[in-house]
């Protein structure tokens, strides 16, 4: 039996991958994920992403969390922002200006996604009081994490519940079903500073020691639709 889990308070997609998003009132939801999340990413001279991290595949690149980003109705090419929020004429000279690198340059999704994990990330209210509660000297809100939807919960729903979504559906009115899978594997970016949320690496080690990093519920779409502000999501 389907029971519900919440209802979505705040969407938000990322049209450059690592840098600030748009908050929407409603989405299309595709195979992919969100409409034009992560479509677009910094790349530089050897293919690897511009990201918060180093691996094989994404490359550190500071600052770029102090960046905005947006996509038209169309989902062509996204709007940069710089870090007081204004448009950026031309992208590519303004990101190999302000990152010091003259090998990087905005590239759209090829082959390989740009995602990190999986493409759809959802965090509760219960989880982000959580946070709040665990750090009271940092300033906490869902950008930290990064998720696409921020689902607000019942009172008393203990935090960190998403783990119990695991291998079930979360299924929303605009028909769209989503595949929980597992949590995401935190890093250090949930502490960088952007615009509005200063430095607090100490978010990072309060999740360490409580929830071996772990934070949100990562899923696949598996039924497209749309997504809007205000649809409440079962469990099935």
């Amino acid at each position: 039996m389907a029971e519900i889990s919440g209802v979505v308070e705040r969407i938000w997609r990322y049209p450059v991958k690592s840098t600030g998003g748009e908050r929407l009132d409603t989405v299309e939801v595709d195979g992919r994920g969100l409409a034009g999340d992560r479509l677009y990413a910094v790349r530089d001279g050897s293919g690897r992403l511009g990201s918060g991290k180093n691996t094989r595949r994404f490359r550190r690149m500071d600052g770029l969390l102090r960046l905005g980003s947006r996509l038209g109705p169309r989902l062509g090419a996204p709007q940069l922002l710089d870090p007081l929020g204004s448009p950026v004429e031309d992208a590519d000279a303004f990101l190999r200006a302000y990152l010091e690198r003259e090998d990087v340059a905005l590239a759209r999704e090829d082959a390989v996604p740009h995602f990190d994990q999986l493409p759809v990330s959802v965090l509760t209210t219960a989880t982000l009081d959580w946070v709040r509660a665990a750090v009271p000297a940092a300033v906490v809100d869902e950008r930290r994490f990064r998720p696409n939807i921020l689902l607000r919960t019942p009172a008393g729903t203990p935090p960190f519940v998403e783990d119990t979504w695991f291998g079930r559906e979360g299924r929303v009115r605009g028909g769209v079903r989503l595949a929980f899978v597992r949590s995401s594997e935190r890093c250090a970016m949930t502490g960088l500073a952007q615009p509005g949320l200063p430095h607090a690496p100490e978010i990072l080690r309060a999740i360490t020691l409580a929830h071996d990093g772990r934070l949100d519920a990562l899923a696949t779409v598996a039924r497209p639709g749309r997504l809007r502000v205000g649809d409440a999501m079962a469990l099935a």
